[in-house]
């Protein structure tokens, strides 16, 4: 069978016009329809651009020369922004980015949920919209016979050495500069990917905005560190907040961050941070929300959305560390908090009787097993809450929550098209959609939190 011609070729240069962005940030124009993604475009700009992978339906190019800039194009502050992926949005003007994520939601609230009358109000975004990251993780690596380390160079496993992340707390760029300096002192050698030897992996900072308290995690290979009272030593000298350092082992030939064990190698296993009035205390591998600021936002709307008296009895599906669970708990009757992840229910527990809040229950396992188990018992919920992970609920708790029928359910979303799936899946079921109100949780990046209003409706 012949093979498909698409109307553009590889290594071919195109005038273009583009017209919108993706949900990653990269620049769309069409090439006798056939859709180009292009990295550091923007919606308006006519550019030349040079075709550098083609696919089945669209593809990739790259931007040779810019015609017509955007009048919402500004230089990115960042000096490695062009070769890190840890930022896709610094070229566009912050008033640009709110105003993309915006158009972002309703496009596809309305193409995959069809829900074109349902209220989307503007994106709530920062006063300063900079330096907001609470937890910065950092690869560890070798060049030239010395240690490096930064963030991944975008789409690799290539270190760009950085000593300043723009939209880190500047604390975690003091952490990882001071371990830097002090592991290369003492000759630690750095992890090598390629022959799985070496012994430094990754510098964990995390910081506690509203304490001041900072932790350092060394992720290791091995489960002995060369100079290990001396780097401690130096540690304390060179950050005096630190309350914690943690040497977590990960001798796995792995990507993923952290290993099974861990030893606090000084002071505590926890730091403290609080959003509100909240107080949680945050271990090494504790899931925390890295830019507390918004997370007030964003729980405020919820907690608006749920309509809570004092008399509710509130579930909450994928209840992480607890930390929803908690402010609801201040407006309710009773809480009851779900979570897969049994390190995060243990959590959660701690920090309730660190708050002395009584009016919760949290138990382990799949929301969608244990919330019908929950109605079976006679639990009856006033309000749901759920705050999925990017693949959204599961449609067996889809099901649950039709059949269940509580009056208010409050949607917490850090993935628009999976939120526009499910809020159609719960219009269908007998409920209506009020509002959606996006929060500018990531700054820079092309991410978008939403919190959603959903009724049952009254027949």
């Amino acid at each position: 069978m012949a093979k498909q011609q698409t109307p553009v070729a590889k290594n071919d240069y195109y005038d273009v016009t583009f017209t919108d962005l993706t949900h990653d940030g990269l620049g769309v124009a069409k090439v006798d329809g056939f859709p180009l993604f292009v990295k550091n475009a923007l919606p308006g700009e006519r550019a030349k651009v040079k075709v550098i992978k083609v696919k089945k339906g669209y593809g990739y190019g790259r931007l040779i020369e810019l015609y017509e800039p955007s009048p919402d194009r500004i230089k990115p502050p960042c000096p490695v922004y062009r070769q890190c992926g840890g930022c896709q949005l610094q070229h566009l003007s912050y008033e640009g980015q709110l105003k993309a994520k915006e158009k972002q939601v309703k496009e596809v609230l309305a193409r995959i949920g069809k829900l074109e009358h349902v209220t989307v109000h503007p994106v709530i975004g920062m006063k300063n919209p900079w330096r907001y990251r609470n937890k910065a993780q950092v690869p560890v690596g070798e060049r030239e016979g010395g240690l490096v380390a930064g963030f991944y160079k975008e789409r690799s496993h290539e270190i760009i050495d950085m000593d300043a992340c723009l939209i880190q707390q500047e604390k975690n760029d003091i952490v990882v500069q001071a371990v830097k300096r002090i592991a290369a002192r003492y000759g630690v050698p750095p992890y090598d990917e390629l022959t799985h030897r070496g012994v430094l992996r990754h510098i964990v900072a995390r910081y506690g905005a509203a304490t001041g308290e900072v932790m350092v995690v060394l992720v290791t290979r091995t489960d002995h560190l060369p100079h290990k009272q001396e780097i401690v030593r130096d540690i304390i000298r060179a950050i005096p907040d630190v309350k914690s350092i943690v040497q977590n082992i990960n001798p796995e030939r792995t990507n993923v961050i952290f290993g099974a064990n861990a030893r606090v190698l000084w002071g505590s296993e926890f730091i403290t941070d609080r959003i509100g009035d909240i107080q949680f205390a945050i271990s090494a591998r504790s899931f925390y929300q890295v830019n507390p600021e918004q997370t007030k936002v964003l729980y405020d709307k919820a907690l608006e959305y749920a309509e809570l008296t004092g008399t509710e009895t509130v579930m909450d599906a994928y209840c992480g560390i607890g930390t929803i669970s908690l402010f609801l708990a201040k407006k309710a009757k009773h809480v009851y908090g779900v979570e897969i992840v049994p390190e995060a229910i243990e959590d959660a527990k701690r920090n309730a009787e660190l708050n002395g809040i009584k009016n919760v229950t949290f138990e382990v396992g799949a929301a969608e097993d244990v919330i019908p188990r929950w109605y079976q018992e006679g639990v009856r919920a006033d309000c749901l809450v759920v705050d999925p992970p990017r693949k959204g609920c599961d449609a067996t708790l889809l099901e649950t929550i039709i059949a269940m029928k509580p009056p208010r359910v409050v949607y917490v979303s850090c993935n628009p098209a999976t939120l526009a799936r499910d809020l159609r899946i719960l219009e269908d079921g007998g409920y209506e959609t009020i509002e959606v109100q996006p929060v500018d949780m990531f700054p820079h990046t092309a991410h978008v939190e939403c919190v959603s209003q959903i009724v049952l409706r009254k027949n």
